[in-house]
Order: C-alpha cells, then sequence, then structure tokens
C-alpha cells in the first residue's frame, strides 16, 4: 500500500505523457498502428484511477499525496493530492479520453501528432485535477491550453482559424491577472502552497500592508479575487464570457469537442471550487448573489441561443452554457455559505450548501457525460450526411433506426430526464439552492423550460419528418461507435439510477469543506 501511494498518483498524471512520447518515436506512415497504441495506452490511466477509486478512504482528506522540494527559492513545491471531488474529475478525466481517441479513428491526417497532443492534454488536465501548489496549478493550466488549440487550428471546421485564435486569447488573457495573483499570494504568505494558503493567505490581516507595495492586505485580496474569478469564469465559460465557446466547438473535430466539453470547461468549476472560494471566503461570500445571477443567465441565455441555432453543433454548443449555469448556480450557494459556515448557528443552510455543492461537483461529471455523447453523436450523423444543418436533415431515424434510439437516449440524458444522471445533479443544485437564491432559481426555470424546446427541436428536426432522398442510403453506426457511446450511456444510466457510489465519494470532500 505504501509503494501504490506514494508513486500512483504521479504514475497516473504523467503516463499520457511517456504515452505521447512513445507515439511520437513512431513513424508516421503507420497510421492504424499509431491509432491502435494510443487507445490501448489511454486505457492504462484508466486502469490505474480505478485503482486509486478502489484504495480511497473516506473521511481521510487528500490521499496518494506527494510533495517534494522543486523551487524552494520561491516557496513552491511539487505538492499533488486527491480528494473526492478530484479523483471524480480524475475518473471523467480518463474515462473520456481514450472514447474521443477511439472516437478519432478517422483521422487520417498527420495521425501521429494528433494522438501526441491527446495524449498531453491527458497530463494537463489531470495535472491540474491534482495539483495543490499554486505554480504548479497554473503551469499545468497554461499546458492545457496548447493542444487543444492546434486540435482545433489543424483538424478543425472551415473557420478553424478564427475559432482556435479567440479560443487561445480569451483562456491567456483570464490567465495574465491569475499569474500576477498567484505571484503576489506567494511574496504575501511566503508559500505557493494550496493547503497552507487556506491558513496563511485567508487568515493575512486585512487591515495590514503588503510587504513592498505600501498596498493594504485587503485591497491586495480584493483585486486577487477579481482575477482569480474572470479567469475561471472565461473557461466555465459564465455568461458572458462565454462567446469564444461556441466557435470553438463548432470548428473543433468531434473528438475535440468531446474533450472540450467533457473535461476542460470543468477546469474552471473546479477552480472555483479548490481555490476561489476557500482563498478569498469574505469576497466570495460578498458577492455570491452576482454570482448567482449571472450562473441563472448562463441557464436562461444559454438555452434561448441553444433554441435559435440550425447547426445541431452549434445547439449542442450554446447547451454546455445552460448546463454549466446550474453549475455556477450551486457555487454560488457555496460561496454564500462557506465564508461564514464556522459562526451560522443555522444548520439547515450549512447543509443546503452542501447540497447544492455536491449537486455542482456532481453536474460536472454528469454533463462531461452526456455533453461529450451529444457531440460524439453529432459527428457520426455529420460523417454520413456530411452537414450539420437541421433544416436539412429529417426522416433519419427510419434510415438510422439504432443511432435514432441513441441519440434519443442522450438527448433525454442532457434534458434532464427523471431516471438519467442529469436530473440527479440539477435536483440537487435546485433544491439548495432555494433557501438561498430563491429568484435567481425561480428564473432559471426559464432556461429549463429552454432545455427542452432546444432539446426536442434537435431530435426533431434530424430524426422525423418525411424520408429525404439523399439519406435513404446512409449505413447505420458502426461497432467502433457503438463502442463509444455504450460506456457513456451505461454510467448515464447508473448514476441516474444509483448515484450512491459517485456521490459518497464527492460528499466526503465537500463535507470536509464545511468543516
Amino acid at each position: 500500500m505504501d509503494l501504490v501511494d506514494n508513486n500512483l498518483l504521479s504514475l497516473i498524471v504523467f503516463f499520457p505523457a511517456l504515452a505521447a512520447l512513445i507515439i511520437l518515436l513512431m513513424p508516421e506512415d503507420e497510421k492504424t498502428l499509431i491509432r491502435r497504441l494510443a487507445f490501448a495506452l489511454s486505457l492504462i490511466p484508466l486502469a490505474l484511477t480505478l485503482i486509486a477509486w478502489f484504495n480511497f478512504e473516506g473521511g481521510a482528506g487528500f490521499q496518494f499525496e506527494v510533495q517534494k522540494e522543486w523551487f524552494p527559492a520561491i516557496g513552491a513545491s511539487y505538492h499533488l493530492g486527491l480528494d473526492g471531488i478530484s479523483l471524480s474529475m480524475f475518473l471523467l478525466t480518463t474515462l473520456l479520453t481514450p472514447l474521443s481517441i477511439l472516437a478519432s479513428f478517422r483521422i487520417e491526417e498527420r495521425v501521429r501528432w494528433y494522438m501526441v497532443l491527446f495524449l498531453v492534454m491527458e497530463t494537463a488536465m489531470l495535472g491540474l485535477f491534482s495539483s495543490l501548489d499554486l505554480i504548479i496549478f497554473f503551469i499545468f493550466w497554461e499546458f492545457g491550453l496548447v493542444p487543444m488549440y492546434f486540435l482545433i487550428k489543424l483538424w478543425g471546421g472551415k473557420d478553424r482559424d478564427y475559432a482556435s485564435f479567440k479560443f487561445i486569447i480569451y483562456t491567456m488573457a483570464g490567465s495574465l491577472g491569475l499569474l500576477l495573483s498567484i505571484q503576489v499570494m506567494g511574496l504575501a504568505a511566503g508559500t505557493f502552497d494550496i493547503v497552507e494558503l487556506m491558513d496563511k493567505w485567508v487568515n493575512l490581516d486585512n487591515a495590514g500592508r503588503l510587504a513592498g507595495t505600501g498596498l493594504s492586505v485587503g485591497t491586495v485580496k480584493g483585486v486577487a479575487y477579481w482575477a482569480f474569478l474572470i479567469a475561471f469564469a472565461i473557461k466555465v465559460p459564465v455568461w458572458p464570457f462565454h462567446t469564444w465557446l461556441p466557435d470553438a466547438h463548432t470548428q473543433a473535430p468531434t473528438a475535440g469537442s468531446m474533450i472540450l466539453a467533457g473535461v476542460l470547461l470543468k477546469l474552471g468549476a473546479y477552480g472555483f471550487i479548490r481555490l476561489v472560494i476557500p482563498l478569498f471566503p469574505q469576497q466570495a461570500m460578498m458577492t455570491a448573489g452576482i454570482l448567482a445571477t449571472f450562473g441563472m443567465l448562463s441557464i436562461v441565455m444559454g438555452g434561448f441561443a441553444a433554441f435559435g441555432q440550425w447547426d445541431f453543433k452549434r445547439l449542442v454548443a450554446y447547451s454546455s452554457v445552460n448546463h454549466m449555469g446550474f453549475v455556477v448556480l450551486g457555487l454560488a450557494v457555496m460561496a454564500f455559505v462557506y465564508g461564514r459556515a464556522a459562526q451560522l448557528a443555522d444548520p439547515k443552510l450549512i447543509s443546503d450548501a452542501i447540497m447544492a455543492t455536491n449537486g455542482a461537483v456532481l453536474q460536472m461529471f454528469n454533463h462531461g457525460l452526456s455533453a461529450a455523447g451529444m457531440f460524439f453523436m453529432v459527428g457520426v450523423i455529420y460523417d454520413r450526411a456530411h452537414t450539420r444543418d437541421l433544416k436539412r436533415l429529417g426522416g433519419i431515424w427510419a434510415v438510422l433506426p439504432m443511432f435514432g434510439a441513441i441519440l434519443i437516449f442522450t438527448s433525454m440524458a442532457s434534458l434532464g430526464l427523471p431516471g438519467l444522471n442529469g436530473f440527479v445533479s440539477e435536483f440537487l443544485i435546485v433544491r439548495g439552492s432555494w433557501g438561498v437564491f430563491q429568484l435567481q432559481v425561480a428564473l432559471s426555470m426559464l432556461g429549463l423550460l429552454m432545455t427542452g424546446a432546444y432539446i426536442l427541436k434537435g431530435i426533431g428536426q434530424t430524426l422525423h419528418g418525411p424520408i429525404k432522398p439523399e439519406w435513404a442510403n446512409l449505413k447505420d453506426m458502426t461497432l467502433r461507435e457503438h463502442l463509444v457511446i455504450w460506456p457513456l450511456m451505461i454510467l448515464i444510466l447508473w448514476i441516474g439510477v444509483w448515484p450512491k457510489w459517485l456521490m459518497v465519494v464527492i460528499n466526503d470532500a465537500v463535507a470536509r469543506l464545511f468543516g
């Protein structure tokens, strides 16, 4: 067990990078071998994550922790660890990566570099979810941008240059303030270790002066808070910082959209849970109402924008804004309660905050499954019809009965149908938020109404109506495509019927956050 505890986490994080190096050394013309080897190697982090899952002990805080001296001159260390929140994100990442690689077997150009970028991106995502040092966190944060930029730039659609440029500019703009704030925090607290900052940075006297600047600690905390908030709000993305997302999704290759919606968007929400709210509890508490309002606007505006789309992939892209708005609403409740949980005499309010935060983390996981499934199904029909225009599609179900049935299943998961995963997480968020932000919750129901409208529009325009002659000879889904979608469908149903296996792990970490 000591061997597992000491080495397992680093092995999970860096094995995809090692796999990328192996792929890079292969000859470019061995395309079939590269695809199969990349898929096989991508299953190893999933297997190792399952080992971590079954060895995870509830109530023990961060586990599989590793901390080594790295840059002592500035107080930075190589510090990684997993709690229930990050472990659930590990499971999501290591599951979606091999499925995305399997979905990429139709890629013919520069296959070697495509697989290398996917595997490097997996290391960046896993490293971020496990980082317990702000410098390490930022390195993985920035490192994850580069592979997605090139995936869109080199394998994207006709407007890929514009979409990739917009993606990198938006996310890097948020990163500039984030880097400066991290440096200031390290200077003020004498460490970049996130666990130590929970005490040293949070408890700095706001009336004091920051050494070498003449600025009050309270002012510096306020500026750093907004820098953190904007960086992660862009990544979620929260309305109105969302405009990069539809273009990136629409132009990205199918697998790129799967991993972008499935995991990369979760980096921003994870930043709120791990850094923004715990490191700036007073600032987060005072602005929780603003965050809840923007979460509500994301739900409503994302829903209306999705309904207005006729490009099927763009419709699904805007649905991510809609669904991630629920995550932001749950995090607003966490922000409202977290900063004063120790002084609250109302256990119900704390219970509601724990419920909403649990729902937000579960929604991150659930949206990863359903969004990846939806983007894959859009890719399946595009590979056959070579169009995503809903006005041109129609009557597909009669020609592709298996595709139609699976599209309806994944659409109902996105809709939040009881018995499927989306319902559980959205119910927890709404139930936990009602006691704190009644107005925002009530208005967000308009977005929930539009969710039903755009989902029914998408499947209606695609599957129903008279069979058009140009689609009469389309072939139904292949074995490879079934192998991609069925693991997602099984998990969607499993969480919808019995979410306890995942909720126990998440709740353990969330309850510890609230003491």
